[in-house]
């Protein structure tokens, strides 16, 4: 019986249930504390599908296909439009992402993951997509099947377990609201980079200062996140800014209580893209304390934003005993 690729119903529960439990288990195998189970997998993994499913008005797309062999599913795939942040141009829409929970079982035909990427491709593309990213953890099965479609690296989430112990850190200050006006131009600083490393996806857009400084100054008032500055001299050299996870990186199935998140982070040791400066002490200061502001709230694990083009971060990240723990992969269709 040929395998129909279909999108998924509310009777594939059952299925579904077991295919995504299955997926979040082997993940967890790999890195037992960063992919931990939550104590009711079950539970959150139906209640996230079926609003996915069902809802009729949702803030954005989603799209759960499954691969079914005569009633039996085999696979599934999982992608949504992810809307553009409000710093970046977004000339080409809302890219399509695969997420991570994108699973062909044991014993599945040869080739299904390949022809499940296939169609949702196909699928993302008719609902408006024409960049398309795909995430996978680090020597997933995913990440071969990426390769191998023409897909390349963009963005890598380096990971840390053993993290660090809070303490005093030189020229380490937490940011105020005197601090906004240095922290938006070294932002700027880090979106030119990002743009020289890739002018499609990291287009800044016109407004970007006005809305990043908005932002900083709202981040500011929220309770759950850490906001750091590098000042020598009384000059600001970069910026770091810790915040628990989300579940964008994250499948229902898994615990993501004790996670944080180093997303936007610069210093003006990493400047240059290839390698770091003479200064990187510095920058490992700044970052250092970004890392145990989120042991001192009781994280286990950190994940790290990090350009895969961005060689003297990687090598910070390194340095720092990091390790990439998912990459997100590009493609255009359109």
């Amino acid at each position: 019986m040929t395998i129909d690729i279909r999108p998924a119903e509310i009777s594939d529960m059952d299925q579904l249930l077991k295919l995504l439990l299955a997926d979040a288990e082997s993940r967890n195998t790999v890195e037992p504390l960063l992919w931990k189970i939550d104590t009711a997998p079950h539970d959150k993994i139906y209640s996230a599908v079926t609003t996915a499913i069902q809802a009729e008005n949702p803030p954005f797309r989603q799209q759960w296909l499954v691969a079914d062999d005569d009633g039996e599913l085999v696979g599934m795939s999982h992608s949504i439009l992810l809307p553009v942040p409000p710093i970046y141009a977004g000339e080409f829409g809302p890219p399509g992402l695969i997420m991570e929970d994108c699973y062909t079982a044991s014993g599945a035909p040869a080739g299904l993951e390949r022809r499940l990427l296939e169609a949702t491709e196909s699928d993302l593309f008719k609902a408006g997509a024409q960049i398309i990213l795909a995430s996978s953890i680090a020597g997933g099965e995913w990440e071969k099947t990426y390769a191998n479609q023409s897909y390349e690296a963009l963005t890598l989430y380096f990971a840390k377990t053993d993290l660090t112990v809070n303490r005093t850190f030189a020229n380490v200050h937490k940011a105020t609201a005197n601090d906004l006006s240095a922290i938006v131009a070294s932002s700027a600083t880090n979106r030119r980079i990002l743009n020289d490393l890739h002018k499609l996806f990291w287009k800044p857009h016109k407004d970007a200062d006005d809305r990043f400084g908005a932002w900083m100054q709202r981040s500011l008032t929220l309770p759950d996140r850490d906001m750091f500055v590098s000042r020598v001299g009384g000059e600001i050299q970069g910026y770091a800014i810790s915040h628990p996870a989300t579940p964008l990186h994250f499948p229902a199935a898994h615990d993501i209580s004790g996670v944080g998140v180093i997303d936007d982070f610069y210093h003006d040791a990493l400047e240059n893209p290839l390698e770091l400066a003479s200064d990187d002490i510095r920058a490992a200061a700044l970052f250092g304390a970004a890392e145990a502001a989120r042991k001192a709230r009781g994280d286990h694990s950190v994940l790290v934003v990090c350009p895969a083009a961005w060689t003297s971060k990687i090598t910070l990240m390194e340095q720092a005993c990091y390790k990439n723990a998912i990459t997100w992969f590009i493609k255009m269709v359109g």
